[in-house]
């Protein structure tokens, strides 16, 4: 199978419609901004708007609300938001929960949430992070046990993006607890369970985390102290939570790396024009010297490569490549994305000398967005293990 990488009128349709969008939003991104860092508050606007534009509907049929129009579609949406400086900020949790909830769902899940989820009435985040299992999610501890009609969740997460605006969580848990699965000689990818979790229901605490990023999403620390979900609540399967995982985490990754691709065109938006106009020595723009082109230069080519390997990901997944190599793409796509991120906000920094970081100019915010991205959702040495693992054969180190 040959991947067509010339992009449809309807993927082009797509990209136009995002930055019609968002133009009238442009002049007011130092609102945002200031809204984001002083009041923490949530852009309801852009998020009503991303749900005009049918972002929110990509990943989900007709049936429900959507447009199927493809991950392919919405990795051009998320692009273009951050090529205009924007952040997609819950509308990357809530893609991959779109995603999950269709392809492992009962009909009556489907049927309860995906419409909502499809006109941006509700809100989702993600939660599968836990303190003492970091990337490790087979180490989650979070247990989840069959009690009638419920079941009694106790334990805890953390790094969790915008639980305090999302209306529900899907919740990533243990069923079978790791004792279990060893005394009965089970691998440890079983007996993991995935629910649908009201973000307000009692028996969760929540504890903001002090992260300055340039988001407007806060961190979150959860504790679970006999919450009860209704059985109707559990995603796929119990115990077989895992192949759904990657239903949720491979478009994460994809989009993860759209976001750094727009990001990282962003800055080499920035630094071309500040290079073009800023003279130092006699009346030559700086953008004229070596020492300055070379490094944009260098971005641009790791700028395109890093976006073919995110359209490729993203079209493997829409024509149904068996997860594992949809898996392979995103991975790459996003570790070459974060590395580009990285070097596209360096280089713009260093091209604007000392405005570079001032926050008007908006590059030194935008680099810790940037180096986020290398550690999470997943971190860059993570990525190697599985490619050098799963891709080149070689013996496993961890």
């Amino acid at each position: 199978m040959t991947l067509n990488y010339a992009l449809s009128d309807e993927h082009n349709l797509v990209r136009t419609s995002v930055r019609s969008m968002l133009e009238p939003f442009i002049p007011r991104q130092k609102e945002f901004r200031e809204l984001a860092k002083n009041e923490r508050k949530f852009p309801e606007e852009l998020w009503k708007s991303y749900a005009e534009v049918g972002l929110m509907g990509c990943l989900l049929p007709e049936q429900y609300g959507g447009n199927d129009m493809g991950l392919l579609a919405l990795t051009l949406g998320f692009e273009e938001i951050t090529v205009s400086g924007f952040s997609p900020g819950l509308l990357l949790t809530h893609a991959m929960d779109s995603a999950c909830i269709y392809k492992n769902g009962s009909d009556q899940i489907k049927e309860r949430f995906l419409p909502g989820m499809a006109s941006g009435e509700l809100k989702f985040c993600f939660a599968v992070t836990e303190p003492d299992a970091g990337t490790n999610t087979f180490r989650i501890q979070t247990m989840a046990r069959k009690d009638g009609d419920n079941y009694v969740i106790n334990g805890q997460k953390t790094f969790i993006s915008g639980f305090d605006v999302a209306d529900y969580a899907l919740l990533v848990v243990r069923t079978t607890s790791l004792e279990e699965l060893e005394k009965n000689g089970q691998p440890k990818s079983s007996g993991l369970s995935i629910f649908i979790v009201d973000t307000k229901s009692e028996g969760i605490e929540k504890t903001p985390i002090s992260i300055p990023l340039s988001d407007e999403l806060t961190q979150f620390q959860l504790f679970f102290d006999d919450l009860q979900v209704p059985a109707d609540n559990l995603v796929g399967q119990e115990g077989n939570g895992t192949m759904a995982l990657f239903n949720s985490l491979n478009p994460e990754r994809i989009l993860a790396g759209a976001i750094c691709v727009g990001m990282a065109e962003s800055a080499l938006n920035k630094a071309v024009a500040y290079a073009q106009e800023r003279k130092v020595f006699k009346d030559t723009p700086i953008g004229a010297y070596q020492a300055i082109s070379h490094p944009l230069a260098e971005v641009k080519i790791d700028l395109e490569a890093a976006r073919m390997m995110t359209y490729r990901a993203a079209w493997a997944y829409d024509e149904g490549l068996n997860p594992a190599e949809v898996g392979t793409y995103a991975n790459m796509a996003k570790l070459l994305g974060a590395d580009l991120a990285i070097k596209a906000v360096d280089s713009a920094i260093e091209t604007h000398g000392g405005l570079g970081f001032t926050e008007d100019v908006g590059l030194i915010n935008a680099w810790s967005g940037a180096r986020l991205f290398k550690t999470a959702p997943v971190s860059r040495e993570m990525i190697l293990n599985y490619i050098a693992e799963w891709n080149l054969g070689l013996p496993r180190s961890y």
